[in-house]
C-alpha cells in the first residue's frame, strides 16, 4: 500500500504548518492538486477522502515552527505519519525528505499520484479550518481572506496592528522589520 503525504501552510506568515498522510482504501473521483480546486470541491472531496481512507493530519503551530525551524517541523510531522502506516511505502510531495529516511519524493506528485493529491486536499482543508476558526478571535487580521499567507493586506494589517500571538515571528519580511507584537 502507498502513503502519500503533503503540508498546507509552509509559507504562511501566520497559523500552523499541516502535514497529512492518506493511503486510499477505494478509488476516490476528482482528487487533483489541492490548489487548483476551488474550496467548495475540495471541502466536498475532504468529507469522502475521511470517510474512504486511512487519514493522519499533523499540525505543528507557530510557536513550534518559531522554536524549532520548519525544517524540523515537516521531519517531525512526516516521521509521525510514517509511523502511523509503518506497514506502507511512503511518497512525499516535493524533492526533499527533511531528513527522514525510508520514504521516496517526487516534484508535483499532489498532481501525479492519487494518495498524495488527497494528502494535499486534507492538508489544505484542515489547516483553512482552523484560520477559520480563529478569525473572530483574530479579527484585525482577514485570516478568512488570506488564511494567513504573506499578501498585500496582510502585511498592511501587520503594520497596522503589530504581530498576534498566531504570526511567526521567525519569518522574516523585509518591509515588516520593527514591527511589535500586538498589544
Amino acid at each position: 500500500m502507498l502513503c502519500g503525504i503533503d503540508e498546507a501552510g509552509r509559507g504562511c506568515i501566520a497559523g500552523p504548518l499541516v502535514v497529512s498522510g492518506v493511503v486510499l482504501l477505494e478509488n476516490i473521483e476528482g482528487l487533483a492538486d489541492s490548489k487548483i480546486l476551488s474550496e467548495k470541491k475540495r471541502n466536498r472531496l475532504f468529507e469522502i477522502i475521511k470517510n474512504s481512507a486511512r487519514c493522519k493530519i499533523v499540525f505543528c503551530d507557530n510557536d513550534m515552527i518559531d522554536e524549532k525551524g520548519l525544517s524540523f517541523c515537516l521531519g517531525y510531522a512526516i516521521k509521525k505519519i510514517k509511523k502511523h502506516f509503518k506497514d506502507c511505502d511512503i511518497l512525499m510531495d516535493g524533492n526533499c525528505s527533511f531528513g527522514v529516511n525510508g520514504i521516496t519524493t517526487m516534484i508535483k506528485a499532489d498532481a501525479k499520484v492519487a494518495e498524495v493529491s488527497a494528502a494535499s486536499i486534507l492538508a489544505k482543508v484542515s489547516r483553512d479550518s482552523y484560520m477559520y476558526d480563529i478569525c473572530e478571535e483574530f479579527s484585525n487580521y482577514s485570516f478568512s481572506k488570506h488564511k494567513g499567507y504573506g499578501t498585500a493586506l496582510h502585511v498592511c494589517e501587520i503594520k497596522k496592528y503589530g504581530y498576534s500571538k498566531i504570526h511567526r515571528k521567525s519569518f522574516k519580511i523585509k518591509s515588516l522589520q520593527g514591527v511589535k507584537n500586538e498589544s
